[in-house]
């Protein structure tokens, strides 16, 4: 017993050294993870139209800006290999909330509106991945190239921000949209089952907001581009079928 404990370090850097078996031709891989989302938001020129109050409006639109806050939420995806270099992953996950904010430079104080909406997203992806290196190499760099779709329900305004609910206390919409998934990342094999799957994506991805007021802004309708502009940075455990 002594001499196999004795060698257990001398077996384990030995393991360490030895190939792993690889993703390969055939090959469908389960992973499981999280996703740090990182939005670049910006907003197009806002502009409201309706009744004669949208002179009044406008002026204080112009220079509008909008921030997303950073989430981080649960994303699994399935891979299936077609050669040996030649991957699609399909990947999913829990919709995040993303919370927006507003600042309004020219509008009446307060300026800055946090918190102003909340809206809860889908974006599943479909992308293909080229492998570099062979199966039996124990890290795999990759490039990706897919699409997203990207659907926005759950929105809700901020009902205390006076402002917000004037601009958008009737409804707020946010439409579909389709947006390019640019993604690198490797894969570090673990055993001939088991790995883990780090990778970073970017979506320029972008919605037009459709907002109808209330009280000084009955009968107004603002609308806008709202650009997301995600990067995700994603982690995953995997395992081969």
């Amino acid at each position: 017993m002594k001499r196999i404990i004795a060698g257990l370090p001398a077996a384990l850097a030995l393991l360490a050294t030895l190939p792993a078996a690889a993703q390969q031709a055939g090959d469908t891989i389960l992973n499981l993870g999280i996703a740090h989302i990182v939005p670049d938001a910006s907003l197009s020129p806002v502009s409201s139209a309706g009744t004669p109050a949208a002179a009044v409006f406008n002026p204080a639109l112009v220079d509008a800006r909008a921030d997303i806050a950073s989430t981080t939420t649960a994303s699994f995806s399935v891979m299936h290999m077609f050669t040996d270099h030649l991957a699609a992953e399909l990947s999913l996950g829990v919709p995040p909330t993303l919370d927006v904010s507003l600042f309004l430079p020219n509008g009446s104080l307060p300026q800055e509106h946090p918190n102003a909406a909340k809206a809860r997203a889908w974006t599943p992806a479909v992308v293909g991945k080229w492998l570099f290196l062979e199966p039996g190499s124990r890290w795999r760099p990759y490039l990706g190239l897919g699409v997203a779709y990207a659907r926005f329900d759950r929105i809700r305004i901020n009902q205390s921000d006076p402002l917000v609910v004037t601009l958008a206390g009737g409804s707020a919409e946010l439409s579909s949209s389709w947006a390019p998934v640019y993604n690198a990342g490797f894969i570090y094999h673990l055993d001939d089952r088991w790995s883990i799957n780090a990778s970073v994506s970017y979506l320029p991805l972008r919605t037009d907001v459709t907002l109808t007021g209330t009280g000084a802004g009955a009968g107004l309708t603002t609308t806008g581009r709202l650009d997301i502009n995600p990067t995700d940075y994603i982690i995953r455990i995997g395992y081969k079928f």
